[in-house]
């Protein structure tokens, strides 16, 4: 996908009604040629619309319209490149456990968590946080963030938290939210209109320096994987999980290597990526009539349409 497109198809399907200063930066990058020549410079994982407007925020503030976006990024090149390609997308979404709810309170309990990509490890805490679903709510003993979450009819809403027993993540370059520069870049990929979201956010990081979750740094297609399924207890249902993470793995062979990887590991595997990640899943099932939307899977069957930031899931089933 050319460049162009890419920062066109974020402002009209990722941005629009979310952000709309992302959605100028990002119309203003598609046909801006001395951005599109910068961009062309950096290798093709680190040109996302993401990963460039959360680099300038991080280094200068946050521009107030896309000419003061241009102007800053022009200015400042060298070192907005620097960011790019020493950082990455980790936005660790605490939401998004709002949309995995449903699926994991459904499984053999107790149960033994791996997420891949795990960032902060913010992810592996659904049980430390509390949910509004509209027409019921969990909420833990204790003081948490609680993640609103449209749901539609049809999904099943637990009554009871999952019980969680073991827990571990896997990332390339774990996040530890005790250091305030990983913690500020965190909060700089949250975008700049939602202001509840980066409250949870800094929420569900005051839980996770007190629940600290166990973060190994590996690869989630080498070896690395196995060694951290072997430590889960016998006892407690296996399951690993990722959301927005293999979208960043560009061949589609080595996706489909790591799916096949996780299902002979664990007896459940759940994935919550964009429909083009896996198309094999998204082809037995309608397409989706949401934009941007996140589909939502185990062990390659699709449960639900989800919000990329876990503010709605739609059941399918």
């Amino acid at each position: 996908m050319a460049i162009s497109d890419q920062y066109r198809r974020f402002a009209e399907h990722e941005a629009r009604g979310k952000s709309p200063l992302y959605e100028a930066f990002a119309y203003g990058a598609a046909g801006d040629g001395d951005v599109l020549a910068f961009l062309q410079t950096l290798p093709p994982a680190k040109r996302q619309p993401n990963l460039l407007f959360a680099a300038v925020r991080h280094l200068t503030g946050t521009p107030s319209d896309w000419t003061c976006f241009r102007h800053t990024l022009l200015t400042h090149l060298d070192a907005v490149r620097g960011v790019m390609l020493t950082r990455s997308t980790q936005t660790n979404e605490p939401a998004r456990c709002a949309t995995l709810l449903p699926v994991l309170a459904r499984l053999p309990q107790p149960l033994a968590l791996i997420e891949v990509g795990a960032s902060a490890g913010l992810c592996l805490l659904p049980d430390h946080y509390g949910y509004d679903y509209g027409r019921t709510s969990l909420r833990p003993a204790t003081t948490a963030p609680v993640f609103a979450c449209t749901a539609s009819e049809t999904t099943p809403i637990p009554s009871a938290m999952p019980r969680i027993v073991w827990r571990a993540g896997l990332d390339l370059n774990p996040i530890d939210i005790a250091d305030p520069e990983q913690a500020a870049w965190l909060e700089t990929l949250v975008w700049p209109e939602q202001t509840q979201r980066l409250s949870n956010l800094r929420a569900a990081m005051q839980v996770a320096m007190v629940a600290r979750p166990d973060l190994r740094k590996g690869n989630l297609l080498g070896d690395a994987l196995r060694q951290l399924c072997g430590e889960a207890p016998s006892s407690a249902t296996l399951v690993i999980f990722h959301t927005a993470v293999l979208a960043y793995i560009q061949e589609r062979p080595l996706r489909e290597a790591f799916a096949a990887q996780a299902m002979a590991l664990a007896p459940f595997w759940i994935s919550n990526e964009g429909a083009r990640v896996f198309p094999g899943i998204a082809d037995r099932t309608e397409p989706d009539t949401g934009a941007g939307r996140f589909l939502l899977a185990v062990n390659g069957a699709p449960l639900a349409w989800t919000d990329p930031h876990g503010a709605a899931i739609d059941w399918i089933g």
